[in-house]
């Protein structure tokens, strides 16, 4: 809003000009997001639900019983009014912020029900906010470039730049951004464990949007196909990020262990769909992988076990767990099948139980990979072309 009425403002007082300047704007509502949340959260906090805790894990899991969850939806409400003063929203941004919070909306109220929603109720949610989200996303990568039926998309290893036709590229959007959402909400199982790995994914591509996807010269010089259009919408989508990821930073001021809230999955959806809707900006669906790598590993791995498990299955195999095995069935075990159920998913469940990681050492770990694999991947990702 406020980039929009900076030419009137600037007319008042001078200084209004910065309304129109990306840099400010971006600073400034990751700021007032952040300090917005951390002050709003603990006051608010009385009127979510109580989490029940996680028996299935022990005394470890009861350790969240009667905290208040659902946090996220207090935080995305909380920054709902500073995105909209000052994101320069498009009206396909607006749409796919409806989705965004949308997903939001079906999270806090699997929070809030008395009986946790089911899998197949949660996964066509999950499909509706996903298509949604890649509905708008490639209206927008297409509006204004004169060619309306084919977004553009570059991948690693390659300086080829593919024209994808809107029926395969919303199905494919779509996918991304389903992965993306479960993998975070797979992740929100530790104090601080989802909100910071989110927080670093957004922060790391609101700069590739704004420094290289929004920069001409350094766009051309890392062979990123970009064109006007691309140029300013990576910027605008930048500032949404960061104001977000300032958002989250409120947050987890009092998620940090021994937590005070859990964000529950109103924030963990939210959030996962909003990384998938970034990097599809970036016009390179892959760099999912190079930008959430440990969430992807830690939740996303999860989806891909049950795939194939279920597929192993369909071929007469048997794929119950060793613990329900005999000694005698165990030997005679399926080596793919055992070597599966060797791992728990999420991950973070298989390094607290077979390797006695603690939250904090689980948090402080992950974290220390996902920030040393994110400039690698990338460089990886976008030089070796």
């Amino acid at each position: 809003m406020l980039y929009h009425l900076a030419p009137i403002l600037e007319k008042v007082w001078g200084p209004f000009r910065l309304f129109h300047s990306h840099a400010f704007l971006l600073a400034s509502g990751t700021f007032i997001a952040a300090i917005a949340v951390k002050f709003a959260l603990p006051k608010l906090w009385k009127y979510l639900p109580r989490d029940q805790g996680k028996a299935i894990l022990g005394k470890d899991g009861m350790k969240s019983q009667g905290k208040p969850t659902g946090g996220g939806f207090v935080t995305t409400l909380v920054t709902l009014p500073i995105i909209l003063l000052f994101v320069p929203l498009t009206v396909p941004m607006a749409g796919a912020l409806v989705f965004l919070y949308a997903a939001m909306v079906f999270g806090y109220l699997d929070d809030r029900a008395a009986v946790a929603w089911g899998q197949m109720k949660k996964g066509l949610f999950d499909i509706v906010v996903s298509v949604g989200v890649a509905t708008f996303i490639y209206t927008a990568l297409v509006h204004g470039t004169g060619v309306h039926d084919t977004v553009s998309m570059w991948v690693p290893f390659s300086k080829t730049v593919f024209r994808i036709p809107w029926f395969a590229y919303i199905p494919l959007a779509a996918f991304l951004l389903f992965v993306s959402l479960n993998s975070t909400n797979c992740s929100d199982g530790v104090d601080g464990l989802a909100g910071s790995l989110s927080m670093f994914s957004l922060f790391a591509l609101a700069l590739l949007l704004y420094a290289v996807i929004g920069n001409m010269p350094a766009a051309q010089y890392l062979l990123i196909p970009i064109g006007g259009t691309a140029a300013r919408l990576a910027a605008k989508w930048a500032i949404l990020l960061m104001t977000v990821s300032g958002g989250i930073a409120g947050y987890l001021w009092w998620n940090a262990e021994p937590s005070k809230v859990l964000m529950g999955d109103a924030g963990s959806r939210f959030l996962g769909l909003l990384v998938g809707a970034g990097v599809l900006v970036t016009g390179n669906p892959f760099l999912l992988f190079a930008f959430a790598p440990v969430v992807i590993a830690n939740g996303g791995l999860g989806l891909v076990k049950l795939i194939i498990l279920r597929f192993l299955k369909l071929l007469k195999i048997d794929t119950r767990p060793t613990a329900e095995l005999s000694e005698e069935e165990r030997k005679k075990q399926n080596k793919i099948v055992k070597a599966l159920f060797s791992v728990r998913f999420p991950l973070h469940d298989h390094m607290k139980r077979n390797h006695s990681w603690s939250n904090a050492q689980v948090l402080m770990r992950f974290m220390i990979v996902q920030m040393f694999l994110v400039p690698l991947l990338f460089l990886l990702f976008v030089k070796i072309r």
